[in-house]
């Protein structure tokens, strides 16, 4: 009994102790408060823009919006947001290909006939930090 106790200890330890961060968020340069921002961190190159490992929105005051990412594991991750002027909860696209709603990426990374890539976005946050980072669209 004594040995499955120790074991539970030491779980339950390794999983306070993992270092978990925050990731606060500021956007700028709307150019209204229409709509609401939506805002992806990605945690993987391999799923960069296709798949999101958390996501917020958020409204527009004053032509800015914040958010913030919490319980964030020490790691490598970027950020893309958007506009959603129309709120439907997707970025528009122009002819399937050019988004029709403002962008941005950590960074400030951006696409040149392409996506902006993940090498331009990515940053790694470690050691429970608060990360701090502002996107202009």
């Amino acid at each position: 009994m004594q040995t499955v106790l120790t074991y539970l200890a030491l779980l339950i330890t390794g999983w306070v102790a993992q270092a978990q961060n925050t990731i606060e968020v500021t956007i700028t340069d709307f150019k209204n408060d229409d709509g609401k921002v939506m805002v992806g961190l990605y945690n993987d190159q391999g799923t960069w823009l296709d798949s999101t490992y958390k996501s917020l929105s958020s409204t527009i005051e004053n032509k800015e919006a914040t958010v913030i990412f919490t319980d964030v594991p020490d790691g490598e991750y970027a950020i893309s947001c958007y506009h959603d002027k129309d709120d439907n909860g997707q970025l528009n696209m122009f002819m399937g290909t050019f988004p029709s709603e403002p962008y941005g990426c950590s960074n400030g990374a951006r696409g040149f006939f392409g996506p902006p890539k993940w090498e331009d976005a990515h940053f790694e946050v470690s050691d429970e930090e608060t990360r701090k980072l502002d996107i202009r669209l």
